[in-house]
């Protein structure tokens, strides 16, 4: 279960607050991953309402947005999967199947390798997964990283010194906390600070579908910890790093203007999910899939039909949730009032740019999109895999 090198009893003894959050897991229809630019409505979407980013508070955003490519910054990436943009502008990407991190320069597209993280274990969807700068990252230079290893998913941390020769600016990972199940499938793998300075992660079921609804288990939850490693103060189920649970594959986490959570998730052969996360709240897997009408479970703010999502990485921008697809192969915009969705989903990039794994804010109404066709699941007439900069509304 849980294996931590630090006591927490301490930790624990003084509440702090939670912020009010919403978060969704990510699984891929069926089996895992599964899985201005032409838009379409949901064919099947739930109604929730957010905060918009530059808007009156809790003001929905127009119902329909835009989206325009502006750029392709890098292109010839491998199995890319986190993305942290460094305080200079440049990008750090992951490499699930290489272990390895490289920094983009996002004006000329350069790519220089910092080094592979020792001990990761790529094999199915696991690997190297989720990446996150330190909240002190100016004067730490950490980068944390998510990751299978031979026994477990665990996160670790690194100093990243670039005065070093290419190859070898990755420090030795320093593990903060370990014992997260592993399988062929269902890693989940995302990882953000979030407002209040605290780690949170996304994590799968790893296939073992009766670990989700276990608050004893670290499978298919969203968990909340401190920058060490430890479980968060203030936590719903005290000692404990759960802060949500039943959920099936977590690999999406954003939050709004307003610091309130959400997140992605993969369903198994009926619904994805949009989900805006609360602190010990249960999101039914695998009891329920979509919306149900058992109280005891909180419903999605959005669902989708599997062939249609296949959710990843999420992002807040301009009032809305922006989901990438990896199966459904498109941007999905979610406009928000509040936690609930304002209108329906809108997709973009349907199709045009293969599968599509991780977005993350650039600030503003720009995000930074990857995509992700060298995943195994992926076919050669989408192309190598490239992170583009696109513009939103």
């Amino acid at each position: 279960m849980i294996v931590q090198r630090r006591a927490v009893s301490a930790v624990l003894a003084t509440a702090a607050l939670v912020l009010t959050a919403g978060c969704s897991s990510d699984s891929s229809g069926s089996s895992g991953d599964g899985g201005g630019a032409t838009e379409s409505t949901a064919s099947a979407g739930g109604t929730a309402p957010s905060s918009p980013t530059q808007q009156a508070a809790d003001e929905p955003p127009p119902a329909k947005g835009s989206v325009k490519v502006l750029r392709t910054v890098a292109e010839d990436l491998k199995t890319p999967w986190g993305l942290a943009p460094l305080p200079d502008g440049d990008l750090l990407v992951s490499s699930r199947d290489d272990g390895t991190i490289t920094r983009v320069d996002e004006k000329s597209g350069k790519k220089t390798e910092l080094g592979e993280v020792s001990g990761v274990s790529a094999a199915g969807e696991g690997g190297l997964l989720g990446i996150a700068l330190s909240p002190d990252y100016a004067s730490d230079h950490m980068v944390y990283a998510y990751f299978t290893s031979a026994s477990d998913n665990r996160i670790v941390r690194m100093i990243y010194d670039e005065q070093k020769p290419s190859g070898d600016q990755l420090g030795a990972p320093d593990t903060l906390f370990k014992g997260i199940p592993k399988g062929y499938i269902h890693n989940g793998g995302r990882i953000a600070f979030g407002p209040d300075g605290m780690l949170y992660a996304g994590t799968g079921e790893s296939g073992n579908t009766g670990l989700s609804q276990d608050t004893k288990s670290l499978g298919g939850k969203i968990l909340r910890l401190t920058p060490e490693g430890e479980p968060a103060p203030g936590n719903p189920f005290p000692g404990s790093p759960v802060y949500s649970y039943g959920h099936r594959n977590v690999q999406g986490l954003a939050w709004d203007s307003k610091q309130r959570l959400f997140a992605s998730e993969f369903g198994q052969d009926t619904w994805d999910e949009l989900n805006a996360i609360k602190p010990g709240g249960n999101y039914g897997w695998p009891d329920a899939e979509g919306k149900s009408d058992d109280k005891k479970f909180q419903n999605p703010i959005a669902q989708w039909h599997t062939d249609d999502a296949s959710p990843s990485g999420i992002a807040y921008a301009e009032g809305s949730i922006w989901m990438a697809g990896l199966k459904g192969q498109r941007l999905w915009r979610i406009p928000l009032k509040g936690t609930e969705a304002s209108a329906d989903p809108q997709a973009f990039l349907k199709g045009e740019y293969g599968r599509l794994r991780t977005v993350v804010s650039a600030g503003g109404d720009k995000l930074w999109l990857v995509t992700s066709n060298t995943d195994g699941r992926g076919s050669p007439k989408d192309g190598d895999d490239r992170i583009l900069e696109i513009q939103v509304s």
